[in-house]
């Protein structure tokens, strides 16, 4: 009961936190919210798997959560860069850097 209880605090977090991405008065923090609700997807499928008693499910939490954190990444590089095709150890030139702060 009290693990059906934690799902239940799961979902209604998930709702919140997609309020704020809906909201969200920039990109960052529409990401921010996408992986949050990323995250907390990660918790639910692993305590789906733990009440139903497969183990198989906290592989497929531990996949969810890497494609998780990769696609953040490239959100945030890209909303940086408008490219993804630019490496992330290349320093910025004197108008990025305005243009960026």
């Amino acid at each position: 009961m009290l693990l059906a209880a934690a799902a239940a605090g799961l979902v209604v977090a998930m709702a919140l936190v997609l309020v704020r991405a809906i909201i969200g008065p920039s990109q960052y923090d529409r990401i921010l919210a996408a992986n949050s609700i990323g995250t907390k997807t990660v918790l639910l499928i692993a305590l789906i798997g733990f009440l139903f008693g497969r183990p198989a499910f906290l592989d497929i939490a531990l996949v969810y959560a890497l494609i998780n954190f990769v696609a953040t990444i490239a959100l945030m590089k890209f909303f940086r860069y408008r490219s993804l095709a630019r490496p992330l150890t290349a320093t910025a030139t004197p108008e990025e850097e305005r243009e960026h702060g």
